[in-house]
């Protein structure tokens, strides 16, 4: 379903019993963290807070804490019927296929390309997030989190960050994080391998001013957008309205030349100067450790709009699980088609939640050929943001990599060290406090399936221990008779 913006979905929320309201005055300065882990960790409710220090507007959390939640925010009944979605979708690429090169081929992809061409974002002349203009601009009027005591300071941690590829006039939705320095200044958190950062520098080797929009809020499907691991080039408005079934509906930004939802609760407008650098951080972070102070670029605040009485949404990360592992499992669920695309081995895969994304993922493939565990890590490692996975643990078709107490299993009985460890070197991610360099460090794959003799095993593998069928069934239908 298509949500008509963010109150909408809380509407939807409360109906389902996923809403908490917070009636008492909290602080934004730590409190409200603290309230937000301790929910978020113990399998809470979103919550609303509706009487924050310091501001009118009230602020929402944990609004995607949980796999339900994250559910509802997309529109279906569990995220893997997002993936059967997208699964469909890329059948479009049969079109290139001798079976789809008649008549008949390109009839049945018709009613699939109508659909994806009624979904690109749209522009309406007006909308709800121009409500209200703040002259002069003003951050200081949101109620911005401190949420971890050694932070630098607030930050702005659920922003939807619009830009255009100077060059191509591409846009990108991302979400980085923006320290609030004062009234009309704000860092800009573009690590080097995103896209936002990749349009900065282009508008840096021009000696251009970048122009910048952030919206926060709408529908919820946006926000997950922005997080996606797209293939670059793919509009993120355009994933969302797949994600909706509904085009984005956008109107033009009053200082800038760029174009923002409009049924957002608040936008920010201005720029950031190619020539400018401020020092931004520390940043508690999903990692669960502190995010080191470094420079980045600074975004300057031209205009400041919101709906009447906006709602402003946050997100607090850390020490895993908090909401933010959500966003992973509907990108390992929504994803799999993709990685199946490239891999057609691969049976299934998790990016356990402990691995805050970048640091593990666990894969089943049918193995087919001896070395086949070694082909799939180093394609994992050469495809988009998968490049930063630390390890690669490979398992076989029959292992459930959702049961961490199976893989482990799996991996010390089936692993030798001097035989399936694959170190490399490659780019990691910038969170990676372990590496000896930022943003250059090991990674290692771990071949955890049964080996062949192909690949130096000779002697006899052992078989599993598994009760006989019969036994089993005898056990089941004598089960109250045991008394236990």
């Amino acid at each position: 379903m298509a949500y008509r913006d963010l109150r909408h979905f809380l509407t939807v929320l409360e109906e389902q019993g996923e809403l908490r309201r917070v009636k008492a005055e909290v602080d934004p300065v730590l409190e409200i963290t603290e309230i937000t882990d301790r929910v978020s960790k113990s399998g809470g409710p979103a919550l609303l807070f509706e009487r924050v220090k310091g501001s009118a507007m009230p602020v929402l959390t944990n609004a995607f804490g949980s796999q339900r939640r994250m559910a509802l925010a997309l529109g279906v009944e569990k995220l893997d019927d997002i993936a059967e979605e997208v699964r469909g979708m890329l059948d479009l690429a049969d079109l290139a296929g001798p079976e789809s090169r008649g008549l008949l081929g390109k009839l049945k992809a018709l009613p699939k390309l109508t659909e994806l061409a009624n979904l690109f974002p749209r522009r309406v002349s007006s909308g709800p997030c121009q409500d209200v203009v703040v002259d002069p601009p003003d951050l200081s009027l949101l109620p911005v989190l401190q949420c971890w005591p050694e932070d630098a300071g607030r930050f702005i941690t659920l922003p939807l960050v619009f830009t255009r590829d100077p060059a191509t006039g591409r846009r990108n939705v991302g979400m980085y994080r923006l320290q609030v320095y004062d009234e009309r200044t704000t860092g800009m958190h573009w690590h080097i391998h995103k896209d936002g950062a990749a349009n900065y520098r282009r508008a840096e080797q021009q000696g251009n001013r970048l122009e910048v929009a952030v919206a926060l809020g709408g529908d919820p499907a946006l926000t997950y957008a922005a997080t996606a691991p797209l293939p670059r080039g793919v509009d993120e408005l355009l994933f969302a309205g797949f994600l909706r079934k509904k085009p984005v509906e956008l109107v033009k930004c009053r200082t800038v030349d760029l174009e923002v939802p409009a049924d957002a609760e608040i936008v920010l407008e201005g720029y950031v100067d190619p020539r400018e650098r401020r020092v931004e951080g520390p940043f508690g972070d999903h990692t669960g450790y502190y995010s080191l102070a470094d420079e980045y670029p600074v975004f300057h605040l031209t205009c400041l709009t919101h709906r009447r009485d906006p709602i402003y949404p946050a997100t607090v990360v850390g020490r895993p699980p908090m909401e933010d592992a959500w966003f992973g499992v509907a990108t390992e669920r929504i994803f799999l088609p993709l990685l199946q695309l490239q891999l057609p081995e691969v049976v299934d895969y998790t990016l356990p939640v402990a691995g805050v994304f970048h640091n593990c993922a666990v894969i089943s493939i049918k193995k087919a050929f001896p070395g086949h565990a070694n082909k799939v890590m180093h394609a994992v490692w050469g495809m988009g943001q998968m490049m930063y996975t630390k390890f690669v643990i490979v398992v076989d078709e029959d292992v459930n990599v959702h049961d961490p107490y199976e893989v482990v299993w799996k991996v010390m009985n089936h692993v030798d060290p001097g035989r399936d460890i694959t170190i490399v070197k490659g780019p990691i991610e910038t969170l990676d406090h372990a590496s000896p360099l930022p943003r250059y460090g090991t990674k290692m794959g771990v071949d955890a399936t049964r080996k062949w003799p192909e690949e130096g095993f000779t002697r006899e593998w052992p078989g599993e221990i598994v009760m006989s069928p019969e036994v089993k069934d005898l056990v089941t239908r004598r089960w109250k008779e045991y008394g236990l």
